[in-house]
């Protein structure tokens, strides 16, 4: 998709300042990706936008566009021609007088490319989190409680997402009815031969989350599974691992901070994201050991099935975890705090008492973890996403 990008004209604009448009395709080569021109107007209704300063003399016209620019962050792409950087300093010194928020993107085509992406990159998350709808089946569990009394209104006002409360009934009532939708996902899960009682229990499990998700028009999900083990003999980690693989954020304990903390980094990354508790840190090996059983399964190179750990019934899933960069998330309840930091994948374990899926990574410093933690429970996807991350945060505000 090409990147709007709107030019602020001159009263007359010289022959001489040709060479902004031959800039602005070694930007577009950087990028690998397109400029498009558009007018005021088009501007004004995309997500995502440049503001172009080819020269100086370009103050005046800003100001007849300033009361008609949307209220978003002013992102002014400034060349080192033709007085273009004094004009956008002038620009946005205006723009800060009257307490919007902006930046100037100046310097080589490959810096300014690189800034471009990761802003392209949260404009695009945050237009997907809005307007999206996170189903909470069942109260959080009790040992979560520095994540209880979690109103939802903070999520609305700051990202669009709405949460919603969905009894435990209604999940035991799609039990009942059983069933669900084959895919991909089902045909491999079921291609492991795994016990069928067991398995048919979980795809029901699977069945009725996906008819919840669907009747609700769900986003992310998060289950009060702990109460399925005695009402149904079953556990949510099959069922919350293929909506994971389908990219509907699912995570377990009824956790309404992780949940969230799952759609802001699937929408950041594009990836898929995976809920865990940090299990062991060993700071003389420089390394932390995560773990739980509900990998999304398009995330692991390979994996088996096996049971639930706590409970030892149900189907869960131990997957080997590509070894490579990653990146660990995890925002607070009110979105005042959060961290975010780039690891890297260095193994996977298959101990008895841990949750199934076990990844060891390394990262430089673990003292937030054993000093302030946001709460136990974390978020792991490939890639290192930080900086996305650390923009995101810092537009909220």
């Amino acid at each position: 998709m090409k990147i709007p990008i709107y030019r602020i004209q001159n009263n007359v604009d010289s022959k001489s300042i040709n060479q902004p448009d031959a800039w602005l395709q070694e930007i577009e080569k950087e990028l690998g990706e397109s400029f498009q021109e558009v007018d005021l107007k088009t501007y004004s209704k995309t997500s995502f936008g440049l503001i172009f300063v080819p020269s100086g003399g370009r103050e005046a016209k800003f100001l007849t566009d300033f009361e008609h620019l949307p209220d978003r962050p002013f992102y002014i792409l400034s060349s080192d021609h033709n007085n273009s950087l004094a004009a956008s300093m002038e620009i946005l010194a205006y723009i800060r007088n009257h307490h919007r928020k902006g930046e100037i993107l100046h310097g080589s085509a490959h810096r300014i490319a690189k800034r471009i992406n990761v802003l392209n990159q949260v404009a695009k998350a945050r237009k997907k989190l809005q307007c999206g709808r996170l189903g909470v089946v069942g109260a959080p569990s009790d040992w979560l409680i520095s994540s209880q009394d979690d109103d939802g209104v903070c999520y609305q006002e700051q990202l669009g997402l709405t949460v919603i409360n969905i009894p435990m009934e209604t999940l035991y009532a799609e039990y009942e009815r059983g069933g669900y939708q084959k895919n991909k996902w089902t045909a491999d899960l079921l291609g492991k031969r795994y016990p069928d009682d067991e398995m048919k229990k979980a795809l029901n499990i699977y069945g009725a989350l996906s008819r919840i998700v669907e009747r609700n028009n769900l986003s992310g999900i998060s289950v009060r599974c702990f109460d399925l083990l005695d009402s149904v003999c079953t556990t949510g980690c099959l069922g919350l691992a293929i909506l994971n693989a389908q990219g509907i954020y699912a995570g377990c304990e009824g956790d309404i901070p992780s949940l969230v903390s799952m759609a802001i980094m699937g929408a950041v990354s594009g990836q898929p994201v995976f809920m865990c508790n940090p299990s062991r840190i060993n700071e003389e090996e420089g390394t932390m050991v995560l773990a739980h059983c509900t990998l999304p399964v398009n995330m692991p190179d390979s994996y088996q099935l096996t049971t639930h750990y706590e409970s030892g019934i149900g189907v869960a899933i131990a997957g080997h975890v590509p070894e490579e960069s990653c990146t660990i998330f995890k925002t607070s309840r009110k979105l005042d705090r959060y961290f975010a930091k780039a690891g890297r994948i260095v193994g996977n374990l298959q101990e008895e008492t841990l949750c199934r899926t076990q990844i060891k990574i390394t990262l430089d410093d673990y003292r937030y973890f054993l000093t302030d933690p946001i709460a136990n429970h974390h978020i792991i996807c490939l890639g290192n996403h930080t900086q996305a991350l650390q923009e995101f945060f810092s537009q909220l505000n």
